[in-house]
């Protein structure tokens, strides 16, 4: 089993987007990359924590190569978009990539890479060593199977989750 945490926008969007994907074990929405012990929700949508919405997604590599995940991740967000994706406007919707060891981060490198070739430039992915991650309030977690029929997963969410299936129909569950 391989981990990898990432953030692209909204965490609900990356995990509903994971989750139809074979090998993909378990998907945890979660806080990255800030300054405050233990944040919630609110403090870190005020901006103030520094903190990224992310997901840590779980795979299966003998099933889903780690490749398959990182570029799932490019396809489910516009890595071009500075703290922001679409209408969510912040340092916690902002493209990022957090690395456990070296070999992660040359994945990361090599994925943002060929995301760079796919989206013709301008991606402004980070990647930066992992640090502290900080599970989400439950309600977040697979919040996308548990509200189907909320506004912002069918306004949002959906579009991404096709655009999963579509990029990577050999992958799915």
């Amino acid at each position: 089993m391989m981990s990898f945490v990432l953030g692209g926008g909204c965490f609900w969007c990356l995990d509903a987007a994971y989750r139809v994907l074979s090998g993909v074990t378990d998907v945890v929405s979660g806080y990255c990359g800030g300054h405050t012990d233990q944040p919630t929700y609110e403090q870190v949508c005020s901006g103030q924590t520094g903190h990224a919405e992310v997901v840590r997604v779980v795979f299966d590599d003998a099933v889903i190569p780690a490749d398959v995940i990182l570029d799932a991740f490019f396809t489910m967000h516009d890595p071009r978009q500075l703290n922001r994706q679409g209408n969510d406007v912040g340092t916690q919707y902002r493209s990022a990539m957090y690395f456990e060891d070296d070999a992660q981060r040359v994945m990361f490198e090599q994925a943002r890479a060929r995301a760079e070739e796919t989206w013709g430039g301008g991606v402004v992915t980070t990647i930066e060593p992992l640090g502290e991650f900080y599970d989400a309030e439950e309600y977040h977690q697979d919040f996308f199977a548990k509200n189907p029929g909320q506004g912002y997963c069918l306004a949002v969410a959906v579009p991404k989750v096709a655009k999963v299936r579509k990029g990577f129909a050999a992958y799915l569950a």
